[in-house]
């Protein structure tokens, strides 16, 4: 795989990352299987691991650490704080309070002694920056954290969280999460300039946008694990107009690859990394299958490095389907 540097850290990544929400019950409950899943990304170059301590309770830490013992060193581990575990609002937030002992479960659950980029899961607006940038100055200074970040936080925010840094001396952010695909657009408007003249790292979730951009949607919905089934109000009933509106724009991204040369996912990928703001983009299967699948088409014969560039001409194609700055479902934002 090939690398790039997180924003102004110089901590080089993977231009892909394995995102590991889907460990547990919220996906896949074997944690054998999981832990192969790990594995098998470390052996295809996957350097960066991402997880959060809200994905199923802590169950996806605890699975990923017990993957880690032995390769701890090969990989860039990063997780989150901040979303209501088990629901549970006394236990989320990023005051400080929150934020010390959360960390201190996260270590333990991965069984390290230090993460290596540590994120805001999502803004909180009942507690002022200045408590929550204390509070990982405090994990800097103790060496349980190497590095912090933002996930989906609008632009505005993301400025504050640096400029505030900044002004109390300590040390900036290193990086922000979004979501971001050929089918959500929406962080282009604002949220990638933010990053680019903040000099931030730019981590994408959802890249593949949830299956859609595998084609596994475009067919029958057999599979009763499937996230369309699972998940519907956010995919939206088969007969909703965000259900129609994606299916005809994955079509059209369908040809546009094939007219390329490209596999689906292979366009997928190629795009969000097109632009250098964006550091890594997440993968997050389900199954050992389903992480085959993708490795299978990143790895292929005659890629060089995982991803391929976009040829001449496919983005402006792209952009004719969907234009620059739309997310085809307003959900697509979280």
């Amino acid at each position: 795989m090939r690398t790039r540097t997180l924003g102004r850290s110089g901590i080089e990544v993977s231009t892909v990352a394995l995102g590991t929400m889907m460990f547990g019950a919220w996906g896949n409950p074997d944690a054998d299987e999981c832990r192969r899943m790990v594995h098998r990304a470390i052996d295809a170059g996957i350097t960066l691991v991402d997880c959060a301590d809200a994905y199923d309770a802590g169950v996806a830490e605890t699975i990923l650490g017990v993957a880690l013992r032995g390769h701890r060193d090969k990989v860039v581990l990063a997780t989150k704080v901040g979303n209501p575990i088990d629901g549970d609002m006394a236990r989320s937030g990023l005051s400080k309070r929150w934020i010390a002992q959360a960390c201190d479960d996260s270590l333990r659950r991965l069984g390290v002694d230090h993460i290596d980029l540590y994120q805001m899961h999502r803004p909180d607006p009942k507690t002022a920056i200045e408590e929550t940038l204390a509070a990982i100055q405090e994990l800097i200074a103790a060496g349980k954290i190497g590095a912090y970040g933002t996930s989906t936080f609008a632009p505005e925010q993301i400025a504050a969280v640096h400029d505030k840094a900044e002004e109390l001396g300590m040390l900036l952010p290193t990086s922000e999460q979004p979501p971001y695909s050929t089918l959500a657009r929406g962080i282009e408007t604002a949220v990638l300039p933010a990053c680019r003249d903040l000099g931030l790292g730019v981590i994408v979730w959802a890249p593949l946008n949830g299956g859609w951009l595998t084609g596994k949607y475009q067919g029958p919905l057999d599979d009763p694990s499937s996230r369309a089934i699972r998940e519907g109000d956010h995919f939206d009933a088969r007969d909703g107009a965000d259900w129609r509106s994606k299916h005809d724009a994955v079509n059209a991204l369908a040809k546009i690859a094939d007219d390329a040369g490209l596999t689906l996912k292979q366009l997928a990928l190629g795009f969000v990394l097109d632009d250098r703001t964006i550091t890594s983009a997440i993968i997050g299967p389900r199954t050992l299958a389903q992480l085959d699948d993708i490795l299978d088409d990143l790895l292929d014969d005659g890629v060089d490095g995982g991803v391929p560039a976009l040829p001449a001409g496919v983005r402006a194609a792209i952009d004719a389907v969907i234009a620059p700055g739309v997310n085809l479902n307003p959900r697509d934002a979280a």
